[in-house]
């Protein structure tokens, strides 16, 4: 079995944390290769600070962009660009928004089902949301951003089923904030996982940089499913 990677959010209840910067100086030596954060809660010149701070420390880098219109996305993806982003994960998906990432090398992972509010909540069909992403993904998207554990229906389901019938990357995002789900995690396999919050109120431990490499150690550890 493959592990899925983790990747961690500077960030709490959706917004990024205002001391973001000062967090990951202090746990940049975590075994965690994957870091981002939302494009809401720091002004842009912080924010390309902490990505250029994140590349020189040998990571790749994440934006996740928590908007639901055209324009709003699409400032998301121009600020992902401008900080020099890998991945730009969110937005509702539109075909300019793609072609903008395309231009400017941004690998482009958009949200499925239908999602509302801040903290985002995912409601839909899971067969529509696999639909979509085949959609999407023929539209030359690099993966798809899937808000698993803010589903309002059946959340292991979902992501036991959409992993299992897309062949792409998939990250599920949000919400991931006991070792039971990190078991559940590990079984539907997908290519990655985000934590935030749950870093941030300390489910995992104490110091962020301990409960990274926890949650590193435990991932690699499970048995099979």
């Amino acid at each position: 079995m493959n592990v899925p990677e983790l990747v961690v959010m500077l960030t709490y209840q959706d917004h990024t944390v205002p001391d973001a910067a000062e967090i990951f100086a202090q746990a940049k030596n975590s075994k965690a290769h994957f870091w981002g954060f939302k494009e809401e809660g720091l002004d842009p010149d912080k924010m390309k600070e902490l990505y250029a701070a994140m590349r020189e420390a040998g990571k790749e880098t994440f934006l996740e962009v928590v908007a639901y219109s055209e324009e709003e996305g699409l400032r998301g993806a121009q600020i992902g660009a401008q900080c020099g982003v890998d991945y730009l994960m969110g937005t509702i998906y539109s075909d300019q928004i793609n072609q903008y990432c395309r231009e400017h090398h941004l690998k482009y992972m958009p949200f499925v089902g239908t999602v509302t509010q801040r903290p985002s909540v995912l409601s839909g069909e899971i067969e529509d949301m696999i639909a979509q992403a085949q959609e999407y993904l023929n539209k030359g998207v690099y993966g798809i951003d899937l808000l698993g554990y803010r589903y309002t229906g059946d959340a292991y389901e979902l992501c036991k089923c959409f992993v299992a019938a897309v062949d792409a990357p998939v990250c599920l995002a949000g919400s991931i904030d006991s070792f039971g789900r990190l078991d559940e995690v590990r079984c539907c396999q997908p290519w990655t996982f985000t934590i935030g919050s749950a870093f941030f109120e300390h489910n995992f431990g104490e110091q962020l940089e301990q409960q990274i490499n926890t949650v590193y150690d435990y991932m690699a550890g499970v048995s099979a499913c």
